[in-house]
């Protein structure tokens, strides 16, 4: 999407649109139909891509990759919780399986689909090898910390922490991230930046006006996705539970809404040989989702006292060390090619089919 002199007209739409129609509701207007809905879902992603990238433009890298991903991962913790929130508890097992869900369409669906179309138009693409092996060592360990360890310890049985261990490790996320997020922005800033990046210094920089409008809009944008997304579960898990499948799938339906507009902003930049940026934003948004989003689950079941299951069965185990094993490797040279994508895109595919015939 180019960035010009004024903002789109839909890219104000879309969000205006969006608020008239959750205020209609709030107040008590006929309820509007599903699809109606997830049409304007659509277009609120789209304009918070195209007001992410204002703002990134303005801010430069990384901060602006960092920006959409934190930005992102705010909106998708409130919608969990959210939800955690209505069900009173019962929803024990919707972080995981949101969270699962993201981290499985990240490393797999969107990587993998930003190597295969970067590589099928420019033949082989370049990144900075330092900034991709820290994301995905400190993704690794918080992720199996996360996800797996739950199955192992023996204070409680699995797959669920006690309350001094979830304490623990929700402290342990939250700085492992914030030490990734340092050497990102401050102490290793350079490892994060394309050796092309001064290719796009050729755009006019947004004003300070546009730039504080685009990340106003961007705000509403983002919001609107979660709220709609969440008027939209009811339909969503009736019509799972109607066609047989697990209940997983619903969260897998949540992680692919909530991740539209970084998904759609990472393929957009690696459709511009801009691959660096691409992960940057994959990776970003997978620590930020995982990071951010255990440790508020894990903060309102302690207050409550929720049971949260966080281990996921071995099926996935399987499927998660197989994906971190073949990002590691694929993502081990600094160079990738359409064959990197594919295998990535295959191993997603692997996990759709196997969440929806277990």
């Amino acid at each position: 999407m180019k960035l010009t002199a004024n903002l789109p007209w839909w890219s104000l739409a879309a969000p205006a649109l969006a608020c008239m129609l959750l205020a209609g509701g709030h107040f008590g207007l006929p309820a509007l139909p599903s699809w109606l809905l997830a049409g304007v879902l659509v277009g609120c992603v789209v304009a918070a891509v195209h007001h992410a990238e204002v703002v990134a433009h303005r801010v430069g890298e990384p901060f602006g990759t960092l920006l959409l991903a934190v930005a992102v991962t705010v909106i998708e913790v409130a919608l969990i919780v959210s939800m955690m929130v209505s069900a009173d508890g019962r929803a024990a097992a919707l972080a995981r399986d949101t969270v699962f869900a993201a981290v499985m369409i990240i490393l797999n669906g969107i990587v993998g689909l930003c190597l295969l179309m970067g590589g099928s138009r420019f033949r082989e693409q370049t990144f900075q090898v330092q900034g991709v092996n820290a994301a995905l060592t400190t993704l690794a360990a918080i992720v199996v910390l996360t996800l797996v360890l739950p199955n192992y310890t023996q204070t409680v049985p699995g797959p669920v922490y006690s309350q001094s261990q979830l304490a623990f490790i929700a402290v342990v996320s939250v700085a492992l991230y914030g030490i990734f997020v340092l050497v990102q922005t401050v102490r290793h800033r350079e490892y994060f930046l394309a050796s092309d990046a001064g290719l796009v210094h050729h755009l006019d920089r947004p004003s300070p006006r546009m730039s504080a409008l685009s990340g106003l809009l961007l705000l509403v944008a983002l919001g609107a996705v979660v709220l709609l997304a969440k008027a939209l579960a009811p339909a969503l898990e009736l019509a799972v539970a109607n066609a047989g499948a697990p209940h997983a799938l619903v969260g897998v339906v949540i992680a692919l809404f909530v991740l539209l507009p970084e998904g759609l902003a990472a393929v957009h930049a690696a459709r511009l040989n801009r691959l660096q940026t691409s992960l940057n934003l994959a990776l970003g948004s997978a620590l930020a989702t995982i990071a951010l989003t255990i440790p508020a689950v894990a903060m309102v079941s302690l207050f409550n006292g929720w049971s949260l299951e966080l281990g996921i069965d071995g099926k996935s185990t399987v499927l998660l060390v197989l994906s971190l094993g073949v990002a590691a490797m694929s993502l081990a040279t600094g160079r990738t090619t359409i064959m990197q994508g594919a295998v990535h895109l295959v191993i997603f595919a692997v996990y759709l089919f196997t969440t929806i015939v277990p």
